[in-house]
């Protein structure tokens, strides 16, 4: 298997910058197109355990819009083979001395990159 091929690390880390972008921003349709849409997608999130797309999109619609700039730090981005990444970055709230974590596993679609699985989460 061909770990961290190039071209598809840009892939991954340009799908992950428009994820970042959206998700700051509350581009609310864009998160949502960036997960993919099945029953099986995940996200475990700092206070909800979210199965399905359905539920991930019910989640997006009723969250708050304000307080969503951060700052990250160590953003990893493995691939594996062409079709498969993961996506992994600390961050911090402004304004917050907590830190978080998010993992992302990618998978590559016919409608392109989606994430299949997603956790957040903050450090007491």
């Amino acid at each position: 298997m061909d770990i961290n091929l190039p071209d598809v690390v840009a892939e991954v880390s340009a799908v992950f910058e428009q994820y970042e972008q959206a998700l700051v921003n509350n581009e609310v349709e864009v998160l949502d197109a960036l997960f993919h849409n099945s029953p099986h997608t995940l996200r475990y999130g700092a206070t909800e355990n979210l199965y399905g797309y359905e539920a991930i999109r019910a989640f997006r619609a009723g969250r708050p819009s304000q307080g969503l700039a951060r700052e990250r730090m160590n953003i990893v981005i493995s691939t594996y083979g062409r079709d498969f990444a993961t996506a992994n970055t600390e961050f911090q709230r402004v304004g917050s001395e907590r830190t978080g974590r998010q993992s992302q596993t990618w998978v590559r679609t016919a409608e392109g990159w989606r994430v299949v699985a997603a956790h957040v989460s903050l450090m007491a």
